[in-house]
This record gives structure tokens, sequence and C-alpha cells, in this order.
């Protein structure tokens, strides 16, 4: 295939106006077949990368359920999001069990399945939970809670197949920073959330080997002049990624444009952190071994309408919410596809499209990043 007339999205360099060529799977010095595609008054991008978000249109991954995270992966696609990591929540070790075995299972069917079935593509797991601080748990069971177990980590990689890629974890939790220690050795990226730590122990846990903070902001204490705390110290590491949830209900516009400025555009990860009522009507829906209630684009707990509980916007919706707020859309761009593939170990295969990746690519209309056209692994399938 041949993409021309496009605005082509490079991570380095922005956009410029190009040809894009892809043969097979992959994107190309030069076009594999004859299909040419105008991208006239287009946005040329990779396919975005999700490393958060539990679940949509019904469905929640850890149901573990097969057929729900093929509805997931469909839905996602439809949204510009090809690749998918999605998160886990606090729940028994059986439970957590079951649901990267069903990832495990999943993955295979669908590398047997290339090219006839239309989802985004799991790269991997994010267990958000369970090893989490009490007193920042948010949407999770307090029930369920465990202090940072490698051995627990280890077995839940090994039912998963190696598809574990991103942890969160409390660093002031007993054990954590061995944990850490040991979760970076195994290749699997660790992020600091749903933490009361203080700066030091957030600063230990980084420079341990986390990479990472979970949903910023949300799930830890604000920043305070003489206690910085995880904000800061992630601030100040410039090998931690920064997750934002932005949907226009968890961060304030100014925070958000505030953030980006701290960090730079190169360490924000956008995410959407969408539940399974995305992409579905009001209501209360099952969240976590809690129920949840949904109204327009707020979800929370239900009978505590003050604690929000995920969001119910794609992570496609959550990158035009910060270009309309004022963030250049190639820094949105970035921080919605080449940071998180890099955050997670993915970064040599999606995230951007340089010659030899995977040919996951999204036209966007210039006029309001309204999705023209999809391409997965090199196919057109929107």
């Amino acid at each position: 295939m041949k993409i021309v007339n496009g605005d082509i999205f490079d991570p380095v360099q922005g956009f410029s106006q190009g040809t894009l060529c892809t043969d097979g799977d992959r994107i190309s010095g030069q076009s594999g077949d004859d299909i040419v595609l105008d991208a006239s008054d287009c946005y040329v991008i990779p396919g975005l990368v999700d490393v958060h978000f539990h679940g949509c249109v019904g469905e929640d991954f850890s149901d573990a359920s097969a057929e729900g995270l093929k509805r997931m992966a469909e839905y996602e696609l439809s949204e510009g999001v090809e690749y998918i990591c999605p998160a886990g929540m606090t729940l028994p070790e059986e439970q957590l069990t079951l649901i990267c075995q069903n990832a495990a299972r999943y993955k295979k069917e669908e590398a047997s399945a290339v090219g006839s079935r239309a989802g985004a593509e799991l790269v991997g797991i994010h267990l958000e939970g369970p090893f989490l601080s009490t007193a920042k748990k948010g949407a999770q069971n307090e029930a369920f809670l465990h202090d940072p177990d490698l051995g627990m980590l280890r077995r839940l990689q090994a039912a998963a197949e190696g598809l574990v890629r991103l942890v969160t974890v409390a660093p002031e939790q007993p054990g954590a920073m061995e944990f850490i220690r040991g979760a970076a050795s195994d290749g699997i990226a660790v992020s600091v959330g749903h933490t009361v730590a203080d700066y030091d122990t957030a600063k230990a846990a980084f420079e341990a080997g986390a990479n990472h903070a979970t949903h910023l902001y949300n799930g830890m204490p604000p920043l305070h002049h003489r206690n910085p705390g995880v904000l800061v110290a992630a601030a100040l590491n410039e090998n931690v990624f920064a997750e934002l949830i932005c949907d226009g209900v968890h961060i304030h516009e100014a925070v958000i444009r505030y953030t980006f400025r701290q960090f730079g555009a190169d360490r924000m990860i956008l995410i959407s952190d969408s539940l399974r009522a995305t992409g579905m009507p009001d209501g209360e829906y099952p969240f976590g071994g809690q129920m949840i209630e949904v109204h327009g684009n707020r979800a929370t707990i239900l009978g505590h309408p003050e604690t929000l509980a995920g969001s119910v916007t794609s992570l496609m919706g959550c990158l035009r919410h910060v270009v309309s707020i004022g963030i250049p859309l190639c820094d949105a761009v970035k921080a919605a596809s080449y940071n998180p593939a890099v955050s997670i170990g993915m970064g040599s295969e999606i995230g951007s499209l340089d010659i030899g990746k995977k040919a996951g690519i999204v036209l966007l209309n210039k006029e309001d990043l309204s999705i023209r056209s999809i391409i997965q692994n090199g196919k057109q399938v929107r």
C-alpha cells in the first residue's frame, strides 16, 4: 500500500507531508502492492497504544472472557487504538491467574487469525492491582489488596506466558523495593501508583527501577511544598513516564498543560482508564467486585459520588481532548502512541511509522480529528 498526500507523523520531526508505504504487515521503503490510499487533508499517525484501560462495550478484562476480550479489541480498533495492554483489578490470585491464562490463550488464537479478525492487537497485560495502598485504593477492592509479592507476580507471569508488561505498586508497602528490583530485572515495567509514598520513598522506587507513574495525580497525595511526594519524585527523574487520564473529568485542563510542560512531551502517556461502561448508555455497572454508576462522561463508585472509578472515554477521545485545550497534536500523538510503546518495551515494533515497524496506521481528518481510515497489519479495515 502507498499512502499519499497526507501529513505523516514522526515522533522527533512532527508532521510533514509525504508518502508512506507498506509491504505486507510492515512499514516499508516502497509499496508491496499497487494499492494507493489518498490521505489528502489528513494526518497520518500510528495506531494508538493504550497501556491502561479495563474494558468497554459492556466487557471487562477482569472477567477473563475470551469473547469479551474479542469484543473489547474490536471496539478499540474502531476507535483507532490498535495495540492494547488491558489492566486487571485488585482481585484474588486465583482470579488474576484466570485473567492471565485467558489473555495467553487469546494471544495464541490471535496470532493464528492474523488477517481474518479485525481487532486491536493484545500486546501485554497491566496488573494494576493488587499491590496497592489501602489509603489510596480508589475503586480497587480493599478485601483483595496484597503486599508486594515477587513470587505471586512471577506465578502470574507464568500463567500469562510472558504477557505481563506492566505492574503498579505502592512503594511504601512492605517488600516493595525488592519487588520493584525483581520485576524490573524480569523485564516488567513497574509503575508507582495508588500510593501515599513520600518523596524519598518514591525517589527510591524510581531509582530501584520503576519507570512509570500510574494515572498521575489520581490515587496519590497532592503536591505540597514541604511534602512533594510522588509527583515531584517522578518529575525529577528523567527515566519516568507519567500517565494522565485526559477525559475532561479526572484532570483540570490547566493541570494537563502544566504537566506536559513539567515532564516534557517525551515522557507523557495518555491513558483512557476506560471501564466496561465505555460505549454504553448511562446506568449501573459492575467493576472489580463493586458497582459503579455512569452519568454522561463521569463514572463513580455507586453511593460514593465523590470517588471516580475510571473513565468512559476512549484513548482517541482523550487525544482529541488534550488537543482541544492547547496541547500540540504532535505531542498528543506521541503521548498516545510512541511513548506508551516505549514504556512497556515495545518501541521497536509499534508506536511510530518507522520502516520495519508494524503497519498499524490511522488517518485523521484535519478538520475535526475524526477517523477517515484505519490500516491494520498493512490492510485497510476501515
